[in-house]
Order: C-alpha cells, then structure tokens, then sequence
C-alpha cells in the first residue's frame, strides 16, 4: 500500500458495516455516525469533485467545524492528490493574521467548510487577498460516489501541510508525503502495541498534528473505532473526556500534561464515582512537558474508578517528523529520574542525592527512527548524559517547509560534525539526553533563559511560581527573559 487512502479502500471493501468514527455533539450525546462503508462512498464523493475543480498538488484549506466532515474533506484530499491543509476556523478577528498568514504561504484553489459554517467563513475571509481566487466547496452537500476510483497516490507524492505552532515566528508549513504519514501510523502502531481492536477516545483539534494522526488517523489505519468530541466540550467539562472513556470502553487516549492536571482539579469525587476506566490500557502524555507530580496525582485521583498508573505512556514528536519520535515500553511504568538541577544548568545530568529535578523519560526512537545528542553551537554528537539539542533521522522526517528552501536546508539538512557524507538530521530546537536508551526532553533551545552563565529552563520557573500560592493558576502563567541595562 503506498497511502493511507489505499487502507481505506480496503477498510471500506472488507469492513463495510463496522462503526469507524462517532462524534459526540456536546461531548456527551452521539451527534454523528459514519461506517467504514459511508466513509469511503462520501470520500469518493468529494474527491471526483475536487479532481473536476483543481488538479493534483493545488492546495485547499480546510476550515471546518469539530465533527466528522473534517474526516471527509481532508481524506477526500488525499485521494484527489490535491494538497490538505488543515487550519483552525477563525472565530473571531484575533485569529486572523495566523490564518493570513497561512492562506499568503500556501495560496490555496480551495476551500474546503460545511453547510453550516462556509457562508459565515465567505463573508469574513473574502478581504484576504490570496483566498480572493480561490473556489469554497462545502462538503456536506456532496453525496457518496462508491464507483469513483481516481488517481493512486504515490509515497513520495505530497499529502498535506502541516503549519507549525507559530509561537517564535510566522507559521511554517511542513511538507508531509504520503510515505511519512504511513511511517508514522506503522510506528505509532507498534510503539503503542495496537491492533483492530483498539477504540481511540479523542478531543484534541484534527487541524493539530496529535489530534489528526493520533486521533483520527490512526483508527483508520489499525481498522479500529474512533470516538471525538470538540476540545471545547472537553474544556468545558473534563468529565465529559472520562466519561467517554467509560462508556466506550476507550482502549487509547489522550493529551498534553495540562489535561491530566485539569482532570484532577475539575473532576470531583460525585463525578468519578459513576466512572470505569479500567478499558484505559494506554494513556498517553505529549506535546508539552510531562510532569511526574501530575502523573501521580492523576493515578492517585483515579485509582479507584480502574485506571492503572503503568499505563501512562509518556512521548515525544514533533511535526517535522509527522508526529510522533519516540515512546517508552506500552507495557510499563514511565521511567523517572531525580536530576541535579544545577548540574543541569550547566548541560550535566547528575542523579540528585536528595530532592533535585524529576523528569520523565520519552521512551526510545520509533522504528525506523534515529535520535542523537548533539551539542547546538559545534554539531559535535554527546554521549550519554549529556544535554544537547534532539536531531532526529528516519522515515517519518517531513520533506521540509513549504516555500522555505533556506529554514528546510537549515533545519532538514544537519549532518554531526566530522562525520562526513552522514545521514541528514532534522534539527529540532528541543533540548535533551540519552540515559540508558531512553530519551529525556529538559526544555527548548529558544526558550532556555541564560542567567549569569546558567541554564534555567521556564517550564521549571513557571511550576516554581505556580505552587509559590493557591491562587495561582496552573498552567496560566509564563516565565520569559527581559533584558536590564544590557544584560539578561
């Protein structure tokens, strides 16, 4: 198979009748249904029209709202050959120079939305000049096309774009082929130990990488079930995640650390009681630090509605590898060490005597996957124990950025200095070490705050202030540098 749409094909061929994805409206009752049999048909649908509007390798916008259409018109991409690009529907003008920004990078042909939002979306968005040419396409009112068979895409061939965070700079778009994305899924699948029975409870957004290849994408490549809801409902009401959990016998799920955290302040004891989570063999942690006192106290809280501690599953990925990098063993605790935080400081990692710095392992590289340790200033590869900046190499690195031959030759093309022709690394701008195999992520390179000579990494600074008085807020705080007559 050389794409993900050639799994669905046979997905829909041989598991026609079997539930693919649920969507829960209000992140509670069942809003929409779609079979492994509909989703193909409507995919088909949605494709021959996107093949008769535009040809392979144009780009089209994704703007739709949380539900399973977003399922549709981005598969529906990928079969045309017609270049995804997932984006957040702005709502409201705060959120419109990212997505300028975007649509100028991208220039998309399309625009892809639903009945019930692609009205609004026109009127708002037909001031950015790069949309001004381009032809919206509302996916909802295109029926199935069982007999539609189109083009077959090619591993190398382009699947999507996958616009960075932004948080530093203007979004960049990272070019993702239909063979990384099937890598990714491989990886996933064994780094995770998943097979057809899985059932994948999400609500993180299918425009974010974890929430599209984890969430959404994954299922469909085990064969499995899929349940969503909207981050919002989740946000709202924590419980309403669990609860998913519970009713569906979710088998894999979860977020960044700060969901954990909101569970534990949010869900109370009234709330827990009516909870089963013994289905929750794999809960995994990534996209921000994990923290260990977060991983007890979510055990601790849900200890007695089933969940098991060992199955948190601790991770680390970018989108410069389509997702996911590495992960630890399915079938144990997470590894945690007690570092020294001033020997840290100064890239050292020294086992604390006492009380020091506790961190959680990311696991190992994914198959087909290599991580080095190198330091960022010289390009000199470190052994073990020593901090320095992540490279990754493998069959999950994207093809680069969109547009930016200079940042993909900067960023895709390191080589370890004094090793010659070597593979090409991406460089990821994390900070870490390697202990024992396992792979530790202390920080970013561009946040670190250099103080006097010494490291301090603001995620450290940040859960210092925030267990300084109850009545500040986990999670909504920040730690940066100023600068005060000329010095850091």
């Amino acid at each position: 198979e050389s794409s993900l749409i050639d799994v669905l094909w046979r997905r829909a061929s041989s598991q026609g009748e079997e539930e693919a994805y649920v969507f829960l409206a209000d992140g509670e009752e069942v809003g929409e249904r779609l079979t492994y049999g509909e989703l193909g048909s409507r995919v088909r649908g949605v494709a021959e029209a996107l093949s008769a509007l535009s040809g392979a390798g144009e780009r089209a916008l994704l703007l739709y709202p949380p539900g399973l259409e977003f399922a549709v018109g981005f598969l529906a991409c990928l079969a045309s050959g017609v270049v995804a690009v997932p984006a957040y529907p702005p709502a409201s003008r705060r959120h419109l120079p990212r997505l300028a920004s975007m649509v100028e990078d991208a220039r998309p042909a399309l625009v892809l939305s639903s009945s019930s939002l692609g009205s609004k979306l026109h009127r708002s968005l037909s001031a950015l000049p790069s949309l001004g040419g381009a032809r919206w396409l509302l996916t909802d009112e295109i029926g199935g096309s069982p007999g539609w068979s189109g083009r077959r895409p090619s591993r190398s061939d382009l699947a999507f774009l996958q616009y960075t965070s932004g948080s530093t700079s203007s979004p960049k778009g990272v070019m993702v082929s239909h063979g990384n994305l099937l890598a990714n899924e491989a990886l996933i699948q064994r780094a995770f130990g998943l097979d057809g029975s899985a059932v994948v409870v999400g609500w993180l957004p299918l425009y974010h990488d974890m929430g599209l290849i984890g969430n959404l994408l994954q299922p469909l490549y085990l064969g499995g079930r899929c349940v969503l809801m909207s981050p919002v409902s989740f946000l709202q009401r924590p419980v309403r995640w669990l609860r998913a959990i519970s009713r569906f016998g979710g088998t894999v799920s979860g977020g960044p650390n700060f969901a954990y955290e909101l569970c534990v302040r949010k869900v109370g004891e009234e709330d827990r009681s009516g909870l089963d989570l013994s289905s929750w063999r794999l809960a995994f942690s990534g996209a921000e630090p994990v923290r260990a006192a977060t991983l007890d106290r979510f055990a601790s809280a849900f200890s007695g509605c089933g969940f098991r501690y060992r199955s948190f599953y601790p991770c680390y990925g970018l989108a410069e590898s389509t997702l996911m990098v590495s992960g630890g063993d399915a079938e144990s605790p997470p590894v945690v060490v007690e570092v020294e935080a001033s020997a840290l400081a100064r890239d050292e990692v020294r086992e604390a005597a006492g009380s020091g710095r506790a961190l959680v392992g990311c696991g190992r590289a994914g198959s087909g996957l290599e991580v080095a340790i190198v330091d960022a200033s010289t390009g000199v590869r470190l052994g073990e124990d020593r901090v320095g900046e992540i490279w990754v190499s493998g069959s999950s690195v994207a093809q680069g950025y969109w547009r930016r031959a200079s940042a993909t030759a900067r960023d895709f093309g390191a080589r370890p200095a004094g090793e010659g022709d070597s593979v090409r690394y991406l460089r990821t701008g994390d900070l870490g070490f390697v202990r024992g195999g396992e792979l530790f992520v202390t920080g970013r390179l561009k946040d670190l705050i250099i103080i006097r000579g010494r490291n301090h990494y603001p995620q450290d600074l940040e859960a210092s202030a925030e267990a300084s008085h109850p009545s500040l807020r986990p999670g909504c705080g920040a730690a940066v540098s100023v600068e005060v007559a000329g010095e850091e």
